[in-house]
């Protein structure tokens, strides 16, 4: 249980700061305009390649509680990582389509770390 809180607070709290400056900034539509560097969606790819492949090895608990959220964000991230690196004409396609709801997407960011934060207590 202690890996799974460690990761909910961190998940949680990085998911919460994110979700903000996201809100604050509107950072997450010049992120999505950054799709068109492939070298830019490939390095990020590494880094979601690594920390969803960490999680992956360190959290696959698959059990019918809030820890399963971890799990599945851990999956994604790898996924995201090899989708990243593999195809990153296909991420700059997909990022387009979140890009009039960047607002929305920030804001369940934010729920979604406030959540896990909680959760972790």
């Amino acid at each position: 249980m202690e890996i799974s809180i460690f990761f909910a607070r961190f998940l949680g709290g990085f998911f919460v700061i994110f979700g903000l400056l996201f809100i604050i900034t509107k950072q997450l539509g010049k992120t999505i305009e950054m799709t068109e560097n492939k070298e830019f969606v490939i390095s990020t790819g590494y880094i979601s390649l690594l920390m969803g492949l960490a999680t992956v090895v360190l959290h696959n608990l698959w059990v019918a509680d809030w820890r399963v959220v971890i799990t599945i964000l851990g999956w994604s991230t790898l996924i995201k990582g090899i989708l990243k690196i593999g195809f990153p004409g296909f991420i700059h396609k997909q990022a387009q389509r979140f890009k009039t709801q960047q607002t929305l997407e920030a804001i369940a960011l934010l729920l979604l770390g406030g959540w896990l934060f909680w959760a972790s207590f």
